[in-house]
């Protein structure tokens, strides 16, 4: 993974989220600021598993020409070398192992962060899976489940296998993302594992990226939520380290962006049904009302149509004031992220 990292700053990495970073939004974003590399939605891995079409379409019909992760989830390993030796017949950067997905029903099946319970079962999984993956073999992985006290312990396991890449989200499982996240964990890491690391978690403006990797020592920032908000975030930030002029948005950029990702997700399904479109983009909304208007979070949550859908957007967002830097409030993006990770888990429509 080292020949992926750039040579004048981070690496700044796209977050795998579930039912939001998928090939119109990757398409979308690019047009905007492109990031190193994407990691895709995580395809789920048991006995009766079969690979996600439209998660792979985030792989091959990926225009942007950056590379692309594929990201499994699951524990069944016999299972886990099948999928990814499937994965490896695509065009693929390298397969990532998700063990971070704080998500209850996740971890109730004892996969995503429900597995940093066992970390002999981490063992057993990471080790059939780098005798199976010719090419990079990535882990992301939360502090522990209960305690980061657990970390330490992780990293052993870690550290055991040859893994070319280990992303950290600075939190516990249990945390979900109610607490600040914790570098010097992150740091932790860096000075132990022989690998690239890369940081995550709660990266939501220039200021909180340059703060984290100068706390962290990361190779590189992975970030989520703050490219959902602000898809020039990548470019904002490259500018940060390199000491050039950022590009500032305009509310009207931002409502530019929201229609243009309404149009890519509405053309992927030829049934489209205008219920279940609303309810995707007020997932994607909820993470852009904060800090523009009280009064926008409080109307998308209750709009029902593409109409109330068109019109809010614009009695909100088409003036020419600049997008607000100031990140998401704590409590939001938990309460947020938190239901966008409970519906992330039923499978949606024409996914399967």
């Amino acid at each position: 993974m080292r020949n992926l990292l750039p040579t004048n700053r981070p690496a700044l990495v796209l977050a795998p989220m579930q039912d939001v970073t998928d090939l119109p939004f990757m398409r979308v974003l690019g047009r905007r600021s492109m990031p190193d590399w994407f990691v895709t939605e995580y395809f789920r891995v048991h006995p009766d598993s079969r690979i996600n079409k439209y998660i792979l379409r985030s792989i091959c019909e990926n225009e942007t020409g950056r590379p692309v992760f594929a990201q499994m989830i699951g524990h069944d390993i016999p299972n886990l070398v099948r999928t990814a030796r499937q994965l490896a017949e695509y065009p693929i950067a390298g397969i990532d192992l998700n063990l971070g997905c704080p998500a209850p029903v996740v971890c109730r099946k004892d996969a995503g962060g429900g597995l940093l319970r066992s970390p002999e079962k981490i063992h057993e999984i990471l080790g059939a899976l780098r005798d199976a993956i010719p090419g990079h073999f990535t882990v992301k992985t939360r502090l522990g489940y209960h305690s980061p006290e657990e970390f330490a312990g992780l990293l052993e396991v870690f550290r055991s296998h040859a893994i070319d890449g280990l992303t950290i989200h600075g939190r516990t499982v249990m945390d979900r993302y109610k607490t600040p996240v914790r570098p010097d964990y992150v740091k932790l890491a860096v000075e132990t594992m022989p690998c690239p690391v890369i940081a995550n978690g709660n990266v939501v403006d220039p200021a909180t990226a340059l703060a984290f990797h100068g706390k962290s020592g990361a190779a590189g920032l992975m970030i989520g939520r703050g490219a959902i908000r602000n898809p020039w975030l990548f470019g904002q930030i490259s500018a940060g380290f390199t000491g050039t002029q950022p590009y500032i948005p305009t509310l009207r950029d931002l409502l530019e962006y929201i229609m243009e990702l309404s149009e890519e997700l509405a053309r992927e399904h030829p049934d489209f049904n205008p219920l279940l479109h609303i309810q995707r983009m007020k997932k994607t909304l909820i993470y852009i009302c904060d800090g523009i208007d009280p009064t926008f979070e409080h109307a998308i949550r209750r709009m029902k149509t593409p109409a109330e859908f068109d019109q809010l957007c614009h009695e909100h967002l088409d003036r020419p004031d600049p997008l607000p830097v100031m990140p998401p409030s704590e409590s939001r993006i938990f309460c947020g992220f938190s239901e966008l990770l409970m519906e992330a888990d039923k499978p949606a429509p024409g996914r399967d």
